[in-house]
């Protein structure tokens, strides 16, 4: 395994980032190095800047897929080491680029040693940021037409020593929505306020009420958190009375199921205020991320792994409270995603002096290939 090698290409990767959905270069770059590791397929373009790789050994065997993610994220990088961003404005703040390199080396390692049966399944997944990519992904016809029998996928892990293997069953990540609450009244003179129609009652009970549903007990099946993330009301005009207002939330559960009855909460408690205040108002929900559900089976073959490789494995009690695209697939297939620690001390996912820590690489790969041999074998 050349780790130099990998550790420069993820740097590369690094210095080009790309936004969700606007992948194109990454995409082409890493097809580009993976078409001379001579896989048996490599499907373009599913539904986007998506694309799967095939290794295939033509004997009967389970079909084990894994997973990276392709976009980076709207943040200014504020490092100063010589593989920052290029890009303005935009930057790698969540290892992106490696996860994209720890497939990429997985790759390396499945040319090297041909698998005996079975076929691996490398997906490079575009706009898990957004929560649109899986979707985009599950509706194409080409990408049905490669079923997996399990999907895996890692998160490096700040907080947790390098290397260490953290995991759970069941829930592993939430169902996460965002919202967008639009009202409108009336304008009036903010001398005759009487005239008009103010939202600002109403976005101040909106706020108390949706806040009122909130569960932050953790060891509750029905946890959960609403955080205010934006509120406007009118505008810096002060001879006019407001006759418009703007909130929004982002919205987090244990699960799906308990995720859309906070919704519909929610929708009663907007359409009940606003009837109540004479207000017209739209809802639009937004960016969702299903709930990552980790299957039995699949997290057995993770935690084996992780004891063969002689990495530590730490069962986590509750589920990580960030938002994984990867969930909507684990809605549909057998699969579990994991983490990977990436250090005590480094900065926190999304941070903009976040770095994905090159050390840790080797033991991406290790994992994925060691669960592939066991399920495989």
């Amino acid at each position: 395994m050349n780790l130099n090698n990998l550790t420069t290409y993820r740097k590369q990767i690094h210095q080009n980032p790309e936004l969700s959905g606007q992948e194109k270069q990454t995409a082409k770059q890493l097809i580009h190095a993976i078409k001379k590791l001579n896989p048996t397929e490599i499907i373009t373009n599913i539904n986007g800047y998506s694309f799967a790789v095939i290794f295939d050994s033509g004997n009967t065997g389970k079909t084990v897929m894994f997973r990276a993610e392709l976009d980076a994220l709207p943040i200014q990088e504020i490092n100063t080491f010589s593989h920052q961003s290029k890009t303005k404005g935009v930057s790698h703040k969540c290892g992106h680029d490696g996860h994209m390199t720890i497939l990429y080396g997985l790759a390396q390692e499945l040319q090297k040693t041909t698998i005996a049966k079975g076929r691996v399944i490398l997906l490079f997944q575009s706009a898990e940021e957004t929560g649109e990519g899986a979707k985009a992904i599950l509706n194409d016809e080409k990408f049905k037409s490669i079923t997996p029998d399990f999907i895996f996928a890692l998160h490096n892990v700040p907080g947790y020593p390098f290397g260490d293997v953290i995991c759970k069953t069941e829930t592993f990540t939430p169902s996460v929505v965002s919202l967008a609450v639009t009202l409108q009244g009336k304008t009036a003179h903010a001398a005759e306020p009487e005239n008009g129609i103010n939202p600002d009652i109403a976005l101040q009970e909106l706020i108390f009420k949706i806040k009122q549903l909130e569960n932050p007990n953790q060891d509750d099946k029905d946890f959960s958190t609403i955080a205010t993330v934006f509120a406007t009301l009118g505008s810096k005009d002060y001879g006019i009375s407001a006759g418009n207002a703007e909130l929004h939330f982002t919205i987090r559960c244990w699960t799906l199921k308990q995720l859309h009855i906070l919704k519909q909460h929610i929708t009663n408690i907007v359409k009940n205020t606003c009837n109540k205040y004479q207000l017209n108002h739209t809802l639009d929900w937004f960016e969702e991320f299903a709930s990552n559900k980790n299957d039995e089976s699949a997290t057995k073959h993770i935690k084996k792994a992780a004891k063969h490789l002689n990495f530590n494995y730490i069962e986590k009690t509750h589920p990580f409270k960030w938002g994984e695209d990867f969930g909507l697939f684990t809605q549909h297939y057998k699969g579990a995603m994991f983490g990977l620690g990436a250090g005590q001390n480094t900065p926190a996912l999304h941070n903009p002096d976040y770095d994905f820590p090159d050390n840790i690489t080797e033991n991406g790969i290790l994992m994925f290939y060691q669960i592939l041999k066991q399920i495989n074998a």
